[in-house]
């Protein structure tokens, strides 16, 4: 590198130190005082890696960009209609159509023990299942409910209630765990089949009102 003329003639300069020289002056922060930050690079690096895959897609692809776009339209349709179909399947009753019971009669005490099978193996949401026909069929056996084969929980939980008003609020919860875990795709917990035990051994020990023995209403 040349620089300048003079009496003595032209000054000239190393190659590798005018290198280091202009990349000396090239770093001075005033020349990259508008220069994107580290993000704004990233971002962009992306994106454009982004549009170089689209049209590749839409080079490789019928019709250009309206074949693409059309691929993608089916593809969200069909998510869309999987999703509605699962959350379909989520709502379906596990049991019946609404009905505590199966077509096969079962005594109080065979309910009971299939849901403690079932909590001895964590199983809660059948142990609930299980725990509420037990408490229903037990007051059917001491003739405080009337039988009633297509009955629902919320239907067996208000009637036991006004022959048992002592624990009409814990029943009508116990319906609607029944109801939550059946129908409404939640798992049962250990702390819901707690409270329907205890409320099972509670309901054997008590007395029910007078006027429920001789069929009076509340």
């Amino acid at each position: 590198m040349t620089t300048g003329s003079g009496e003595d003639g032209p000054v000239r300069i190393p190659r590798d130190a005018a290198r280091e020289a202009a990349e000396r002056e090239l770093a001075d922060p005033r020349y990259h005082q508008n220069d994107p930050n580290l993000l704004q690079r990233a971002l962009d690096w992306f994106w454009k890696k982004v549009g170089e895959l689209f049209d590749a897609a839409a080079g490789a692809t019928p019709g250009g960009w309206a074949g693409l776009l059309a691929i993608v339209l089916v593809v969200v349709l069909l998510a869309v209609a999987l999703r509605l179909r699962l959350s379909a399947l989520r709502r379906t009753p596990t049991t019946g159509d609404g009905a505590l019971f199966g077509e096969r009669p079962r005594t109080a005490a065979e309910h009971r023990a299939a849901a403690e099978r079932h909590a001895a193996e964590s199983r809660w949401t059948e142990a609930v299942q299980e725990r509420m026909r037990a408490i229903v069929l037990a007051l059917e056996e001491r003739a405080l409910l009337t039988p009633g084969p297509g009955r629902t929980a919320d239907e067996a939980a208000t009637e036991a209630g006004r022959a048992l008003p002592a624990h009409a609020e814990r029943l009508r919860a116990a319906a609607r765990a029944f109801d939550d875990v059946t129908y409404g795709g939640r798992p049962g917990t250990e702390r819901e089949y707690a409270l329907l035990s205890t409320l099972d051994t509670d309901l054997r020990n008590s007395k029910p009102r007078p006027a429920a023995l001789h069929g009076g209403g509340a």
